[in-house]
């Protein structure tokens, strides 16, 4: 598997002097293969965030193995990219300068940047391009809508060439014809490029529409008890929402949530 996890333990500090740890994961197993893009489900506060910041090495678990690409994780990765809910961009900075911040930062990007700026502007305005903001490099994070602003933030998220995408709940904040022009737009992301994801949702249609297979979390203390597979070819058209077997996979998963919240019956639903 491309991103391993096996028997992962992942308990936080006590907020409080007197106060308990938190026990956010507890004997999770999952694997992701290369090129896969993969959806993670369950009830808030389940850990899904968690399992995020362990995969990409920004918080190191208790117990268990955690490996990416063959090679164990001890620290953060500089192959992965992110994007989260809120784009984050600078106001400061024009569309075009926060998409390349990353440059920036990663290695061995940063070493190269001043030499090839024009090189790096281009691969810019190249996936702007490609998400549907081509001309907008010039504006300003407040010039642009909700839905071009988490553009230009998987723009940013992908332009010093991640293999591996981490996703948390990036379309989550905007209505619902928006977000599903970027179902797409993620869609058509991943077929050109592809990179694996790991997306983490509450959109029960977003995660079968997206992924190739869906991971679904128990309660806190979080673990994997159930992985189903995506059945639809690709590339999937929008009115696929609409039809009987997607429907059905989609409340398939909703039991399996419910169950999870409530801790009753999720291992017979699993096994089905």
């Amino acid at each position: 598997m491309y991103v391993d996890l096996k028997g992962v333990r992942l308990e936080y500090p006590a907020a409080e002097p007197r106060g308990e740890p938190v026990l956010a994961l507890e004997e999770l197993t999952m694997g992701v293969g290369e090129g896969e893009f993969a959806a993670v489900v369950g009830p808030s506060g389940c850990g899904k965030s968690s399992l995020m910041r362990l995969a990409t090495g920004l918080r190191r678990p208790q117990e268990g193995d955690i490996s990416v690409a063959g090679a164990p994780v001890t620290g953060p990765l500089s192959i992965t990219g992110m994007a989260f809910q809120n784009p984050s961009l600078l106001p400061w900075r024009t569309t075009l300068a926060n998409v390349m911040l990353p440059l920036e930062i990663v290695r061995p990007h940063r070493g190269r940047l001043r030499r090839h700026r024009a090189e790096y502007e281009q691969q810019a305005e190249d996936l702007l391009s490609l998400v549907g903001l081509g001309g907008f490099g010039s504006r300003f994070p407040w010039q642009l809508s909700g839905g071009m602003q988490q553009r230009a933030n998987l723009c940013r998220a992908l332009i010093h060439d991640p293999v591996l995408l981490m996703l948390d709940e990036p379309f989550g904040a905007l209505d619902a014809f928006t977000r599903e022009e970027l179902w797409q737009v993620m869609a058509d992301l991943h077929a050109a490029k592809k990179f694996t994801v790991i997306l983490v949702t509450h959109d029960l249609r977003e995660a079968v529409y997206l992924a190739d297979k869906v991971f679904v979390m128990s309660a806190r203390p979080g673990k994997i008890i159930a992985e189903r597979k995506v059945p639809f070819e690709r590339p999937r058209p929008m009115d696929l929402i609409y039809e009987r077997e997607f429907v059905d996979l989609v409340q398939d998963l909703r039991g399996l949530i419910a169950d999870a919240r409530s801790g009753t019956g999720a291992g017979q639903r699993a096994a089905a």
